[in-house]
C-alpha cells in the first residue's frame, strides 16, 4: 500500500522531489567540490528561485545551515550581545527561548498558554532587548501569528532586530522582508524534502551587528558565524562542505513552486485548511484545538480526539495508507496534527476527511 503522509515533519515528499534527486545522481552532484563553478551555479540557482518565491530584497542574504534548529543558536550568538525577547506559546518557541538562556543571554519572554496566539497590541518589548524572536507557526500546537501582526511589531520597534521562525509555514507565510530582518526554515516541512538543510534569510544589518559584537570581543561562532557565512555567500560558496544534494534539490523545488505560483499555493493552502476545520466543526470524533479562529494555523491543523489518538492514527494508516502526526508532548495521546503542505492537494485532503468520517 502506498502511503500518503500528512505528518508535520518530516513531511511527505513533494511529488517532484524523487525525480530531482535522480537527476542529481545522474549529474554526479553528490561528488562535486563546494569550491567548484558547478556548485556556485547550484547555489546561485537556489538563491534566485528562493528570492522570487519569498520576494526577497537584494540586501537579504540566503544562507545555508545544517537545520533550522542550528539557526536558533547562530542568530542568538551573532545578534544578541546581552538581551533577547521571545514570544513563547508552544514547545518550539519555548526551546528558542531556552537556547538564549543556555548561551548566557538575558532572555526575556512573553508567554501564552499552549494553543493561544499573539497580537501585536498586547506585546511590550523590553527596552534593552536587541532581538525580537517570533514564530509564525507553532508546529507543536497549530497556532499561527498573523503576518500583519509581525509587521506591526517591527514597525513599533524599529530600533530592534526581528527574526521569524517560519519552519512549518514557509512558503505560505507572506512576510515583507523590508520589515523583517531575518527568517528561517528547514526543508523537511512544506518543501517536502528529506531533512538535513536549514535555510536562513539574513539582512545586512544583522551582519553588521555580528561584526560589532566581534569587535567588542564577543563570541559569534566559528565557521558558521554570520560574517563567515555572508562572506562566502557573496561568492555563492559556503564555509564548509554543505549538503550539496539538498541545495540542488531545494533550488529545483523552489523553481517548481514558482512555476505553480506562490499565490496559488497560498490560496490552495487556505482552501484545504478551511475544509479540515469545517469538517472538525461538524464532527462527533474531533474538535478544533485552537479556539481563536484568527490564530488557527493554515499549515498545521491540530484536532482534539474523542478517543485515543494513537488508535485513530493506527487505524487510518492500516485501512487507507494515510499517515497523520500525533499530538506533541503531553498531548500525544489526545490530539492529531495534520500537515497541510504542498505535498498534498485538495482532492487528497477531501479523501482524508472522508476516511476520518468512516473510522469506527
Amino acid at each position: 500500500m502506498n502511503k500518503l503522509f500528512f505528518t508535520p515533519g518530516p513531511a511527505g515528499l513533494f511529488p517532484t522531489v524523487q525525480g530531482h534527486y535522480e537527476q542529481a545522481f545522474r549529474e554526479n552532484i553528490g561528488s562535486i567540490s563546494h569550491r567548484s563553478s558547478t556548485f556556485r551555479k547550484i547555489y546561485q540557482h537556489a538563491d534566485e528561485q528562493l528570492r522570487i518565491l519569498f520576494n526577497l530584497p537584494k540586501e537579504t542574504g540566503v544562507l545555508f545551515t545544517g537545520s533550522a534548529t542550528e539557526v536558533w543558536e547562530r542568530v542568538l550568538m551573532n545578534t544578541v550581545e546581552h538581551e533577547s525577547f521571545h514570544l513563547v506559546n508552544g514547545s518550539f518557541s519555548k526551546k528558542f527561548h531556552e537556547f538564549s538562556q543556555q548561551l548566557h543571554k538575558f532572555a526575556h519572554k512573553f508567554e501564552k498558554p499552549f494553543g493561544e496566539g499573539f497580537d501585536a497590541n498586547e506585546i511590550t518589548v523590553p527596552e534593552y532587548a536587541e532581538l525580537i524572536c517570533t514564530t509564525t507557526n507553532e508546529t507543536s500546537s497549530g497556532v499561527q501569528m498573523r503576518v500583519q501582526e509581525i509587521h506591526k511589531l517591527k514597525k513599533s520597534n524599529k530600533d530592534k532586530l526581528l527574526v521569524v521562525d517560519m519552519v512549518s509555514s514557509a512558503p505560505y507565510t507572506n512576510l515583507d522582508f523590508t520589515l523583517v530582518d531575518s527568517a528561517f526554515f528547514s526543508v523537511q516541512k512544506a518543501f517536502g524534502m528529506p531533512a538535513g538543510l536549514g535555510v536562513w534569510f539574513a539582512s545586512e544589518e544583522m551582519v553588521e551587528k555580528s561584526k560589532r559584537i566581534q569587535q567588542h570581543e564577543g563570541i559569534v561562532g566559528t565557521y558558521h558565524s554570520l560574517p563567515s557565512l555572508w562572506e562566502n555567500y557573496k561568492k555563492f560558496e559556503t564555509p564548509e562542505t554543505p549538503n550539496v544534494l539538498s541545495i540542488y534539490v531545494l533550488g529545483k523545488v523552489a523553481e517548481d513552486f514558482n512555476r505553480i505560483g506562490v499565490e496559488n499555493i497560498r490560496k490552495e493552502t487556505e482552501r484545504k485548511a478551511k475544509s479540515l476545520y469545517d469538517f472538525a466543526k461538524k464532527s462527533n470524533q474531533f474538535d478544533i484545538f485552537v479556539e481563536n479562529e484568527s490564530h488557527r494555523s493554515q499549515t498545521v491543523v491540530v484536532l482534539n480526539c474523542k478517543e485515543n489518538s494513537s488508535k485513530v492514527i493506527q487505524d487510518l494508516e492500516a485501512k487507507t495508507g494515510m499517515v497523520l502526526g500525533s499530538g506533541y508532548g503531553k498531548l500525544k495521546e489526545t490530539q492529531v496534527r495534520i500537515a497541510n503542505f504542498p505535498n498534498v492537494n485538495f482532492d487528497q485532503v477531501q479523501e482524508l476527511i472522508e476516511n476520518l468520517k468512516n473510522l469506527s
